[in-house]
């Protein structure tokens, strides 16, 4: 499968049908998805590999991971909304992937790869430190979405727990207007995608 096909498919993944601020839910864009997966994919880190997406929401990086041949994907969520969409969207895709309900933190099981999009910490501070935390002592590679500015502070935090980023990617993050306290119609921010192995 061509990137570019992976794009088209992964945009009929639905969103959240009604979106907790608490947990800053937000689909990763299907653009943005596509090529995290297929970078991921081009590295030998999909295709036959058990994968785990931690935070998964709607089941965009569960889905995709599926496309691409992952040999077993498992998404974890703790809100029990999201996963009755990404449970819904795996079925019309005829895909084969486990949703579960669970913290975070409650997560003991092992992969070859995690892909997360976790909270940036903005409506509970340091919220993605446990999803790093977890991610890294699930797998030994790791793809994460993380506010560009905090990149120091990624690195930093990996180097410590012994694992390095060893490879980046910015990209521009359109947030449409989804709560009451956002002002705007749209909003862009710059993300940085990472690899931590």
């Amino acid at each position: 499968m061509r990137k570019r096909d992976l794009e088209i498919r992964l945009q009929s993944v639905r969103n959240f049908a009604d979106p907790d601020p608490a947990l800053e839910q937000y689909m990763t864009p299907a653009t943005m998805a596509a090529d995290i997966l297929f970078t991921a994919y081009s590295n030998g880190d999909v295709e036959g590999m058990k994968v785990l997406d931690l935070g998964c929401g709607t089941g965009m990086f569960s889905i995709g991971a599926w496309l691409l041949g992952a040999g077993m994907v498992v998404g974890y969520d703790v809100s029990e909304s999201a996963l009755e969409v990404a449970r819904a969207n795996a079925q019309s895709f005829g895909a084969e992937v486990e949703f579960h309900e669970s913290d975070i933190r409650d997560v003991e099981e092992g992969a070859d790869t995690v892909f997360m999009n976790p909270p940036f910490g903005c409506q509970n501070r340091n919220a993605d430190r446990a999803f790093l935390e977890k991610a890294m002592s699930c797998a030994e590679c790791v793809y994460s979405i993380h506010m560009a500015e905090t990149l120091d502070f990624v690195e930093g935090f990996c180097a410590e727990r012994g694992r390095s980023v060893t490879w980046r990617k910015t990209y521009k993050y359109e947030i449409p207007h989804t709560f009451s306290f956002h002002k705007k119609a749209k909003m862009s921010v710059d993300v940085a995608v990472v690899n931590i192995r």
